[in-house]
């Protein structure tokens, strides 16, 4: 008799893909739907996509969402100084100016080392937490109650615990980006333990493989694909929030430099910083997708 099925709701408490689950769902064999067979023969043949396609239609959105941007600061500048502030020629000046004051690329790199800090610390905890939810039921209920509070807890509400435990400085950022990204990472690591299939581990056990290398051989591998998930859900997250953390009591990073930018009424060079952490998320959502895609098959 074959193991019975377990789905990730077993874990995280809700499923992870339905669309996906109803694609593949092998019970799903209905009669066909009522209509004229068609054949293969009698399709049309796709057009072949041109590899250009897609990044020429990126390129459009941005031209065009740049003239939105130019139109609607100049209509409303007489009734702004920040509005006007905002207009795309003014924007070449501003970036000169914090390039030659050396404060974006500076800030730039102090926020990302926050960031990886705190992902180092949220994988640290989320991938052990995350095996242990999957693993047993019973530490599965009795931490339910508590890590769904916790998780629901917006990270920036710990922003006066954490000052006032690690004081002011690189600590508490770190601190707020780590309760950020834990949870994603938590959740889509249980996620993947419960949607192991039993028979390889019995298959290890009866090879007697010990815990620790049913853990290093099946379980690991298995559930890479969650974990991996997991981290960029958390990067993401992690880099909404470093930004407002950054505005507590530190002075350097890409949040305090918004402030900064602020106080001195330098609204230009406010939303360049703004631009900037926008290019840079995008830059590292790519990066995680190329440094955690699934490994080629060597042929």
């Amino acid at each position: 008799m074959s193991a019975p099925h377990r789905t990730p709701q077993d874990a995280a408490g809700f499923p992870t893909d339905l669309d996906g689950a109803a694609r593949t769902d092998p019970s799903r064999t209905g009669p066909p739907r009522s209509g004229p067979a068609r054949s293969a023969a009698a399709r049309p043949a796709p057009r072949p996509r041109s590899r250009w396609a897609g990044p020429a239609w990126g390129l459009f959105g941005v031209l065009v969402t740049v003239a939105v941007w130019w139109a609607f600061t100049h209509a409303a500048a007489g009734a702004s100084t920040m509005i006007a502030a905002f207009q795309p020629e003014r924007m070449p000046g501003a970036v000169a100016s914090l390039f030659e004051r050396g404060v974006v690329v500076q800030d730039g790199l102090t926020s990302l080392w926050r960031l990886l800090c705190g992902l180092g610390v949220a994988t640290g905890l989320g991938v052990p937490l995350g095996l242990l939810i999957g693993s047993y039921r019973r530490f599965r209920w009795t931490s339910a109650p508590v890590v769904q509070f916790l998780r629901m807890v917006s990270p920036l509400s710990w922003a006066p615990v954490a000052v006032a435990l690690l004081g002011v400085g690189n600590a508490p950022v770190i601190f707020l980006v780590a309760a950020a990204a834990v949870w994603p990472i938590t959740m889509n690591t249980a996620a993947g333990v419960a949607a192991l299939d039993p028979l390889h581990l019995r298959v290890a056990e009866t090879l007697g493989a010990t815990p620790a290398e049913r853990l290093r051989t099946v379980v690991l591998p298995s559930i890479r694909p969650f974990v991996m998930t997991g981290v960029r859900l958390a990067l993401g997250i992690s880099w909404v929030v470093i930004v407002p953390a950054e505005m507590l009591g530190v002075s350097s990073g890409l949040g305090y430099e918004i402030l900064n930018a602020r106080d001195r009424l330098a609204y230009d060079e406010m939303l360049v910083v703004i631009l900037v952490i926008g290019l840079l998320g995008m830059a590292l959502d790519g990066l995680a997708q190329w440094l955690l895609r699934e490994p080629r098959p060597r042929r």
